[in-house]
């Protein structure tokens, strides 16, 4: 079962990248980032946002 902190609202998120939610609209809008829409609202699972973000890492290295 998952507990309240494993899924973040798009305010938790903004603050847990330390980035404005106006860049993180932006990704979600471009599909750059796993997010689910429930309702009018925006949901980020955190196994899918550490994911995402490791992959990144990866992507840049030299």
């Amino acid at each position: 079962m998952e507990k309240a902190d494993d899924v973040f609202n798009i305010d938790e998120l903004a603050d847990y990248l330390k980035i404005p939610k106006s860049t993180l609209y932006k990704l979600v809008r471009e599909g750059k980032i796993p997010a689910q829409k429930v309702g009018r609202h925006w949901r980020f699972h955190k196994e899918s946002i550490v994911r995402w973000l490791g992959n990144r890492q990866e992507s840049v290295k030299p």
